[in-house]
């Protein structure tokens, strides 16, 4: 195989940078506004879930099958509880990242207690799984004691992605450069 480079068409690069100054205006949101950005995600889930819900009670209505009725139950507890988090976005972004510290709570209690009991493994190994494990312990009890700040710490993290994403986005749109794998003793083609 060899790489053959060729320049990007007008639109693909124009589309490029539009999209990643996009991402950008989105990463400074994120960051600026870290625990609204989850609030919004969560807002957002819960529309989908609701699109979701009704699918499920229609196809269950109308698509003849075994399950239909499952579906149309199924369908109209997804509707609910997507309800439920629409109607309480706040309540519904801390319920989760309380749950997400108690995993990361019990994770990191468990990396500890498996540093300490694993003989097999050498020493420094045992020591990184300790140190893992006492880092998950420390932020899964930071976020149990303020999820706002499980909240503000995961927009953050989304905001320098997006900001990531969005200044490639644009390097690569601006370069337009395309690289293609080819077979060798193929023709190289135009387009």
């Amino acid at each position: 195989m060899t790489e053959t480079s060729t320049k990007a068409p007008g639109w693909r690069r124009a589309v490029q940078i539009g999209l990643g100054a996009l991402a950008i205006i989105l990463a400074i949101y994120a960051i600026a506004l870290p625990a609204v950005t989850l609030v919004t995600l969560v807002t957002i889930l819960a529309i989908i879930f609701i699109i979701v819900g009704i699918e499920m009670v229609l196809s269950g209505i109308f698509v003849p099958s075994r399950s239909r009725w499952g579906s149309v139950g199924l369908g109209i507890l997804v509707i609910i509880l997507a309800s439920i988090a629409l109607a309480f976005p706040v309540g519904t972004t801390v319920a989760l990242f309380l749950f997400l510290g108690l995993a990361l709570l019990f994770y990191g209690i468990a990396r500890i207690i498996h540093g300490f009991g694993d003989k097999t493994r050498r020493g420094w190994s045992r020591g990184f799984s300790i140190a893992v494990g006492i880092l998950a312990v420390v932020f899964g009890g930071l976020i149990i004691a303020s999820p706002f700040f499980g909240a503000v710490l995961a927009g953050l993290i989304i905001g320098a992605i997006l900001l990531i994403i969005g200044i490639e986005m644009i390097i690569a749109g601006i370069a337009g450069r395309e690289t293609r794998l080819r077979a060798p003793g193929l023709k190289r083609d135009k387009g």
